[in-house]
């Protein structure tokens, strides 16, 4: 049995390249890992975990619908997952009474934020930003883009319950919560300071399950605004699409983002940061030949 066993959970997860990730890190840094995807409903999400555990699992990355399920599990959570109120890594701590206890992380934000200055050069210190979206995935990255020095981070989101609660959950007076419907007012409303929007960020779905999705673009933005969407390859293009035509000079997908979150979370495993520049250019070599 291979003892050192690693995965990431999701439901659906065949699409995941963190396998491939995971491997590359592994072979830059001399470590032996097997690493696989787990498909579990929420339903069965717990026991594929305990399963796992019990056959040797040491870490998983967990991704949707599963991040919220994971941080109710787990015995201690490190502050920006509790700030997030969710987890996407879970680290094996010991055992007690032969049960898996497991520390919790989100390595989301701290992605987030490296691809973005780091990789792409995009300013995010004084910055005005707006967030579209107020689930796990917005809750992940929005307190990594505060402790990066935003200037205003307005949130959008269609379900105004999801909104309020992440506002609250911020806590912090940069914030504006402007439910989605508003359209074209978000300029006055999310800006205080009458700036306009700099960087625009798309942490939902919405293309998947609307062809016809109207984006939330303010009628405010800067010149030479940026949009990024956390997903990558085909579930970016619509909002990025979308962007280009509204007039967005810069287009950035997520394949960054998750090569950064997995880095991360490989560190916390290791205990060694990985050369993420190799792995990002054979995942976009991939991606541009589609």
């Amino acid at each position: 049995m291979h003892r050192n066993r690693f995965a990431v959970f999701g439901h659906p997860v065949a699409h995941s390249r963190s396998p491939f990730i995971h491997a590359a890190f592994a072979a830059q840094c001399g470590i032996d890992l097997e690493y696989t995807r787990v498909d579990a409903t929420p339903d069965d999400f717990v026991q594929a975990l305990a399963d796992f555990a019990q056959d040797g699992g040491r870490g998983a990355n967990v991704t949707l619908p599963h991040k919220n399920a994971a941080a109710m599990l787990c015995a201690t959570r490190s502050e920006r997952a509790e700030r997030a109120g969710a987890v996407n890594t879970l680290v094996r701590l010991d055992d007690v009474d032969g049960a898996a206890r497991w520390h919790g992380d989100n390595t989301d934000g701290v992605g987030l934020v490296r691809d973005l200055r780091d990789r792409h050069g995009v300013a995010l210190e004084g910055a005005c930003l707006l967030l579209i979206g107020a689930g796990g995935a917005a809750a992940g990255v929005a307190p990594a883009l505060l402790d990066a020095g935003v200037a205003t981070l307005a949130i959008t989101n269609r379900s105004t319950d999801r909104l309020s609660a992440l506002a609250e959950r911020l806590a912090d007076h940069r914030v504006v919560a402007s439910p989605w419907s508003m359209h074209a007012s978000l300029d006055t409303d999310a800006t205080p300071d009458t700036r306009p929007i700099d960087i625009v960020i798309n942490t939902t779905s919405a293309a998947r399950s609307d062809a016809d999705v109207t984006w939330p673009f303010p009628a405010a933005l800067s010149n030479g605004w940026t949009a990024v969407d956390l997903g990558y390859g085909d579930t970016a293009r619509a909002f990025l699409d979308a962007a280009t035509q509204a007039g967005a000079a810069t287009c950035i997908d997520g394949l960054g983002m998750l090569v950064e979150q997995a880095a991360e979370s490989f560190r916390l495993w290791h205990g060694v940061m990985p050369d993420t520049a190799p792995v990002y250019a054979a995942l976009r070599h991939d991606r541009d030949r589609t």
